[in-house]
């Protein structure tokens, strides 16, 4: 097993779309972290601001521990979000944590 980060951006007003796809996410999320395997996840704020209100996100980060690059895209294209059209691009990169 290796990490991999996940980084995803959102289209644009893709709130509403997030809303209605995050009970599916989380869950997905949550049997990663069940399973030992989730680093850190959350979203990008659109705005400097730690609760965005109607600006909504313009994308997210995963870490997490996948057994190749492929099984980590292949996760990362079955997303809810990804499905649903809330992410316009995903990236799914070899990731070393070093600290802390």
């Amino acid at each position: 097993m290796a990490l991999y980060a996940i980084m995803a951006t959102d289209k644009a007003d893709s709130l509403a779309d997030r809303l209605s796809a995050r009970p599916a996410h989380l869950a997905r999320l949550d049997a990663l972290k069940n399973e030992g395997r989730l680093v850190l996840a959350g979203p990008f704020p659109a705005i400097d601001a730690v609760d965005p209100g109607p600006a909504g996100f313009s994308g997210s980060l995963i870490v997490a521990e996948f057994e190749s690059l492929e099984s980590a895209q292949n996760w990362a294209d079955a997303d809810p979000y990804r499905v649903a059209g809330v992410y316009v691009s995903v990236v799914v990169k070899p990731f070393k944590h070093v600290l802390p």
